[in-house]
């Protein structure tokens, strides 16, 4: 009997503000490339509606957490991070997913991974996309994880507990550099981009200059097929600077476009996945852009008004997002110090997923 037949143990989870099945790595082929042929059946691509499989239709909506105890001794669970492509046969490592992080470690306790604290658990995550780590800390009351709580984020409805991450090791995720291409600014078709590798590699360009205010709905942003032309040439050129290679089928770089904020934040953003407009935006591409507005001479911070603190509040299409970040900007190239923010989430299934034959 195989995987088709018996099905496969899954949790479907909202974690932060997207969406993902989650996986013991024990329950999936060890093999890459009949894991990955299983998870483009179990969530329906390549289809555009998906409609043969749990995903979601969207690339915030196809995604896989893969967990397991960690290899390493300084950590308690390794986590692989895998975007399932919607309409390609695609399954991509190439970068981390902050979002269904927050999903980890509650995760981790369900399956019996992790032993909860009384009150409240801290597990050390071992990131396995970028071989970096991140402490989440979230309440377990009575020994049990607790998801409901009174924290808010911007994109989700509802309240939930809040799920505390702390990320190490960023810089260079995917380039091996917080600076990828050594400079703090590059021109690419006559427009002046930061290139920055905080946990996602991202080119940072002014929303002006390619012709928007940086204010538009992602639903208006996705029907200009010119603009999209414009980020992909963008990114394509920039993924070769930062030393990715053609990235042509890769969902990195991400671009995200700044304009001064509007809403009480620190800057306002439009961040494409890799060419879809997103409907918020990744925590770590957050803490990416926020570097980038840190930087003295990025294209960023000419438009951020940044506070007097770390926390840092970015503004999205539909609400904020609070990440921190610190840099020591006396080195050259400045040093990723820390990051983290708040995020949330909650279980929203588990039983037996049977793929697409």
């Amino acid at each position: 009997m195989t995987a088709d037949d018996e099905g496969v143990r899954c949790m479907l989870m909202r974690g932060g503000t997207s969406k993902g099945a989650y996986f013991l790595a024990s329950d999936l082929p060890a093999d890459p490339v009949e894991r990955d042929d299983l998870l483009l059946r179990a969530l329906g691509s390549p289809d555009p509606r998906q409609i043969d499989g749990i995903g979601g239709a969207h690339p915030l909506t196809s995604k896989v957490a893969v967990v397991s105890p960690s290899a390493d001794p300084s950590a308690d669970l390794d986590y692989l991070f895998l975007q399932v492509a919607v309409d390609e046969p695609v399954v991509s490592a190439a970068q981390n997913c902050g979002n269904l992080l927050a999903g980890v470690g509650p995760f981790a306790v369900e399956r019996g991974l992790v032993t909860p604290g009384r009150e409240h658990t801290e597990v050390r995550i071992r990131l396995l996309n970028s071989g970096g780590a991140a402490t989440a800390s979230f309440p377990t009351p009575g020994g049990r994880v607790g998801y409901r709580g009174g924290t808010a984020i911007s994109g989700v409805p509802g309240t939930a507990a809040a799920v505390v991450l702390g990320f190490e090791d960023t810089a260079g995720s995917a380039t091996g550099g917080l600076l990828p291409t050594g400079r703090e600014v590059d021109v690419i078709d006559g427009v002046e981009v930061t290139c920055v590798d905080n946990g996602m590699p991202v080119v940072v360009a002014a929303a002006e200059d390619l012709g928007i205010t940086g204010y538009e709905p992602h639903e208006e942003l996705a029907a200009d097929e010119k603009l999209r032309e414009r980020v992909q040439s963008l990114r394509l050129q920039a993924g070769r600077l930062m030393g990715l290679g053609d990235v042509t089928g890769r969902p990195v770089p991400k671009t995200t476009l700044v304009a001064p904020p509007r809403d009480g934040g620190a800057l306002c953003t439009r961040t494409f996945i890799p060419l879809r407009p997103h409907a918020a935006i990744g925590v770590l591409g957050a803490v990416s852009v926020v570097t980038a507005a840190l930087l003295e001479n990025g294209v960023a911070r000419r438009y951020a008004r940044l506070p007097a603190g770390s926390r840092v509040d970015v503004e999205h299409p539909t609400g904020h997002l609070q990440v921190e970040v610190e840099l020591d900007l006396s080195t050259s190239p400045p040093t990723a110090l820390r990051a983290a923010n708040v995020r949330t989430a909650r279980k929203l299934f588990d039983g037996t997923l049977y793929p697409r034959p």
